[in-house]
């Protein structure tokens, strides 16, 4: 089935989505900085620039969209009918990324937080943010927490 836009239109689109400052990015920044935690933002000088680092915490956080980090039996998460073999190239190389710098971060004592973008939609958003304090504030959690 061929794309319901034209060439143009989805280029426009595919250049607006934005790798920092996302919605379900500011959407937690916003609840740390309100419940009293500071962070650093895309921190280079560690491996896969996390999206927020609490170094008081020695904790970093990843906040993946369902889509790009190919989130398994998510609804987010569609291939797409047009150009499958590139789409799922890509993915799974986000994939294969994503686990080089998690391995390289725990084995450097980070602990990990990663947040999926469908934990940060309206009806399952207050949940997800309380069990990420929940998470920063346990000091014996486990080295890698998926929210």
């Amino acid at each position: 089935m061929a794309d319901v836009h034209t060439k143009a239109v989805r280029s426009f689109n595919m250049s607006r989505i934005k790798a920092k400052d996302t919605k379900p990015e500011m959407l937690v920044r916003r609840f740390l900085h309100g419940h009293g935690y500071r962070y650093k933002l895309h921190d280079k000088t560690l491996t896969g620039k996390p999206d927020i680092v609490l170094p008081k915490y020695n904790t970093v956080i990843f906040i993946h969209g369902c889509f790009w980090h190919g989130h398994k039996n998510c609804k987010y998460y569609v291939v797409p009918k047009t150009r499958t073999a590139w789409w799922l190239a890509k993915i799974n190389g986000n994939i294969a990324n994503d686990k080089k710098h998690l391995t390289a971060l725990h084995k450097a004592g980070w602990r990990i937080i990663t947040i999926w973008e469908c934990g940060l939609k309206p009806l399952k958003v207050e949940k997800t943010l309380n069990k990420l304090l929940r998470i920063v504030h346990k000091p014996g959690t486990s080295q890698h927490s998926k929210i």
